[in-house]
C-alpha cells in the first residue's frame, strides 16, 4: 500500500503531494514499483497534528482522488479517513473503495453504519484518544492483550454494522511509547488468532528513527528491517513510503520462505 498525502503537514515531506498533477504522478511511479493499492490522505495524523474540517479535508482530497481514477482506473484505491462524510462524498465521487479509518469507527458515530450499508471494505486500527491528544494514553496493562481485546470488540461492531470485510491495523505509533511498539510488534503473530488480515504501518516512523537517532529521510534502511520482521509475524499488507524498496523486502522475504521466489506475500 503505497502513500499519498495531499496535505502539507505530514511528518515525511517526500509523501506529500501538492495537488492532482503531483498526486497523479506520484500514483504512477508507486504502481509502475509495484504497488497493489494506493492510500490516499488528506490530513495529517502525526502525534499532535491539528486537525482540518471537513469541508478542507475533502478541498484537499477531491482533486487528487478524481485525477488518479481518471488515469489509473483499475487501480485499486484506499482513502486514510476517520469521517464518515468523507467516505459518502468519496463512494459518490468514484464508486467503491477500500476506507482506511485510524479510529475504527470511535471518532465518527456514522462511520460504521455507512460503511456497512455501502458494503465497503475496511481498515480499523487500534488508537487511544485523537491524533492531539493519544499520546496520552499510553497506559497498558498488557499491551499486546489490551489490543487483542480491542479487536475482539471490534469484531462485533463489525457483525453488527454489517460489515463483512475489514482488515486489522495494530496502530504502530498511535498512542504507544517506542518500547511498546516494539513489544507489540514482538508479539504481533498473536493477532492471527483473530483470523483477520493484517496491516501494518511502519514507514520512517519515530519508533525507528528516534532510537537510532536519525531522522525520517534517513530511516530507509531499518524500516525494511521492520517491514521484513513484520512479514514474519504475520502482516499481509506492507504500507509503506517507498515501494520499490518494500517490493524489494517482500521479494527476499518471498525467497526466503516460499518455494515460488518472488512471489509476494501481499
Amino acid at each position: 500500500m503505497g502513500i499519498i498525502n495531499v496535505n502539507g503537514d505530514s511528518f515525511y515531506a517526500a509523501s506529500r503531494a501538492a495537488g492532482a498533477e503531483a498526486a497523479v504522478e506520484r500514483a504512477r511511479c508507486m504502481l509502475e514499483e509495484g504497488a497493489d493499492i494506493l492510500d490516499l490522505g488528506a490530513c495529517s495524523t502525526r502525534p499532535g497534528a491539528e486537525q482540518p474540517s471537513e469541508k478542507e479535508e475533502w478541498r484537499r482530497l477531491k482533486p487528487a482522488l478524481e485525477a488518479i481514477r481518471k488515469a489509473f482506473p483499475e487501480a485499486k484505491i484506499s482513502v486514510d479517513t476517520y469521517r464518515a462524510g468523507i467516505v459518502e462524498r468519496t463512494h459518490d465521487s468514484i464508486g467503491p473503495f477500500l476506507v482506511n479509518d485510524i479510529s475504527a469507527g470511535q471518532m465518527d458515530a456514522r462511520m460504521l453504519p455507512l460503511v456497512g450499508r455501502l458494503g465497503l471494505p475496511y481498515v480499523a486500527m487500534h488508537m487511544r484518544g485523537t491524533p492531539e491528544t493519544m499520546q496520552q494514553f499510553t497506559e497498558y496493562t498488557d499491551i499486546t492483550e489490551d489490543v487483542m481485546a480491542y479487536f475482539e470488540a471490534f469484531a462485533a461492531k463489525a457483525d453488527a454494522n454489517g460489515i463483512r470485510t475489514w482488515i486489522l491495523d495494530p496502530g504502530f505509533g498511535f498512542a504507544k511509547t517506542v518500547e511498546q511498539n516494539y513489544e507489540l510488534l514482538r508479539n504481533m503473530d498473536r493477532l492471527q488468532e483473530l483470523g483477520r488480515p493484517v496491516l501494518v504501518g511502519l514507514s520512517r516512523k519515530s519508533m525507528i528513527y528516534k532510537p537510532l537517532g536519525i531522522t525520517p529521510e534517513e530511516a530507509l534502511a531499518p524500516t525494511q528491517v521492520l517491514h521484513f520482521v513484520a512479514m514474519e509475524k504475520g502482516a499481509d499488507i506492507l504500507r509503506v513510503h517507498d515501494v520499490a524498496a518494500a517490493v524489494n523486502t517482500v521479494k527476499l522475504y518471498s525467497t526466503m520462505y516460499t518455494s515460488s521466489p518472488g512471489a509476494a506475500k501481499l
